[in-house]
This record gives C-alpha cells, sequence and structure tokens, in this order.
C-alpha cells in the first residue's frame, strides 16, 4: 500500500520493516566481525519476521547466497562505521548532546562508549521505540549515555517534543538523520532540515545520506523499478519498495543544507567500500546508487 499522511506502522510492517531490515544486515555485520552491535541480532529475533529470520539463517532463494549475504554486510558496515565514526568525532570535539531521528533498533546509545554527562535523544514512531526499549531491557542491556526516549512522528512536531524530554537548543548537538529522507515526503524533508537549523547552534554536526535519484526503488520513469524488486524477493522481501518511499521531486541535500549555514563534506559510497578494504561493486544494482553519498555537515553560520 502505497504511503500516506499520517499513516503508522511496527517493525513487522510496511516501512517499519526496513528498520528490521537494516539491523538483520547489522546483525550479519557483526557475526562476521565487521562492526560490534551484539544488540541487532536478539531485537531482529524478537520482531520475528519469517523473512529476516531465514536471511540470519542464510536460508535465501538465490544462486549466490554467500556473496549476496556477503554483499549486505559489506554495505551495512559501511554505513555503520561513518555514522559511528561521526559521533565518535563529534564528542570528541566536546560536543555532548546527541540526537538520532528516526533510530529504529539502532542500539549506538547502548554499544557506544559515551563521555560522562553525553545527553542522547531517540526519536521514532511510538510502537517502535516501545518495542526497542522493552526488548532490551529484557535482554538485560543498559544504555551507555544518558538516554531519553520520544516517541513521535517526525512528520508531526517532534522539536517541541524534544524540547520536552530536556534537549537544550543552546548547545552544540550531534544530529544523525540515517537511512531517513527517502521515507518522509519531500516537503518534510525540507522542514526536518529548518527544523534541525533552527534547534542548532554554530558548531553544531549532522550527519545524513544525499541519494541523487530515487531510480534504485522507484526506476527513472517513477514505475517500481523490477531488477531491485528481484533481488529483494531472492531475499524473501515481497512488499513493493516503490510503496514504501515517498515520491516527487526533492531538494538537493547538500544545496539546501548549504543554504542553511551548513558546510557539507561528501563520501560517495564506492570509495567508502574501497576505504573500509572492501571491493567496490561495478554491476547494474550499483549503477543505480551512482552518486550516492554519507554526508557529514557543521554549521558555521546561522541566517
Amino acid at each position: 500500500m502505497a504511503r500516506t499522511d499520517g499513516d503508522t506502522w511496527d517493525l513487522a510492517s510496511g516501512v517499519g520493516a526496513t528498520a528490521t531490515a537494516v539491523a538483520a544486515s547489522r546483525a550479519l555485520a557483526n557475526r562476521a566481525t565487521l562492526i560490534d552491535d551484539p544488540w541487532a541480532e536478539p531485537l531482529v529475533k524478537a520482531v520475528g519476521m519469517e523473512v529476516f529470520l531465514r536471511i540470519l539463517d542464510g536460508n535465501i532463494d538465490s544462486d549466490d547466497a554467500e556473496s549476496d549475504l556477503r554483499r549486505m554486510a559489506q554495505g551495512m558496515a559501511v554505513r555503520t562505521r561513518y555514522f559511528d565514526d561521526f559521533v565518535i568525532d563529534a564528542t570528541a570535539s566536546g560536543i555532548r548532546q546527541t540526537v538520532i531521528l528516526a533510530s529504529g533498533l539502532d542500539a549506538r546509545p547502548y554499544r557506544l562508549t559515551w563521555p560522562a554527562s553525553t545527553g542522547v535523544f531517540e526519536i521514532d514512531q511510538p510502537g517502535v521505540i516501545d518495542f526497542k526499549t522493552t526488548t532490551l531491557r529484557n535482554l538485560g542491556a543498559t544504555p551507555t549515555a544518558d538516554l531519553h526516549t520520544i516517541g513521535v512522528d517526525l512528520r508531526d512536531d517532534w522539536p517541541g517534543a524534544l524540547r520536552a524530554s530536556g534537549f537544550d537548543p543552546s548547545q552544540p548537538t550531534a544530529w544523525i538523520a540515517e537511512g531517513l529522507l527517502i521515507y518522509l515526503p519531500p516537503e518534510a524533508q525540507d522542514r526536518l532540515f529548518d527544523h534541525i537549523t533552527a534547534l542548532s547552534p554554530v558548531g553544531s554536526r549532522l550527519a545524513t545520506e544525499f541519494m541523487p535519484s530515487m531510480g534504485a526503488f522507484t526506476g527513472e520513469s517513477g514505475e517500481p523499478d523490477d531488477d531491485g524488486q528481484e533481488r529483494w524477493r531472492k531475499l524473501g522481501f515481497h512488499d513493493d519498495l516503490a510503496d514504501l518511499v515517498y515520491h516527487g521531486e526533492r531538494s538537493h541535500v547538500i544545496d539546501y543544507l548549504n543554504g542553511l549555514g551548513w558546510q557539507v563534506t561528501g563520501d560517495l559510497m564506492q570509495e567508502l567500500f574501497e576505504a573500509n578494504g572492501f571491493e567496490s561493486h561495478d554491476d547494474e544494482m550499483a549503477e543505480k546508487f551512482t552518486g550516492f553519498q554519507y554526508i557529514s555537515a557543521a554549521l558555521t553560520s546561522t541566517n
């Protein structure tokens, strides 16, 4: 079913299942000792979606299952290392406030070593926040930072909910918007960055991604992408990818942030693969992600 204003989800349906897919990829990367995330696998198992349990068991309908799973693990290792390093660098610079937007099953507040007195704010749908918090507590996990969990839709008044949870807009903040933008309407993407900027003093930092084309999800014409769909079907995920994202022309993320006073640095995915010691891919799927970048930015001025 196509996305609509005000739609909701859990971790086993619709767009919410993509958070479980990401956690399954993190679990594979953890098993391969490419990252250190001991909580990804038990969280995926707690959700209980058969498709992701099969992936963890290596039981997928693919002629080259080992290669497909390795590619998932390496791709998620690149992504996880990038955002982990961003947080580590930000806290090393003295920043003591971090906001993780659409946190899903991310466990950074539990698995990273945070400096004393660091406040971490997680924002996601109420059901997602409640499930993860309860599951991790039952697993015996304890936060390694001063954790504040906020259940609110990012299309609603999340800045108000953030302030109400103790967020201090006068403090430099590290913002993570990981794997989020394509699941927001184009205008909500702009509002997200407007709100982040309004809540940030000079010296704040932001990490997100820039997808130059939605073709990997919808096809260049805006129709479902058969190649991408087939790749996911082999892994057992049968939802229509084009129905999980919002369509329509979007602002150029880098240009938009520059216009708000952020100084942006981008790293191409293929270059990050090579920098992490992995073989970059040169196939049809990689071609659909040509120009994809993870980006980090520092706020240098306010308008």
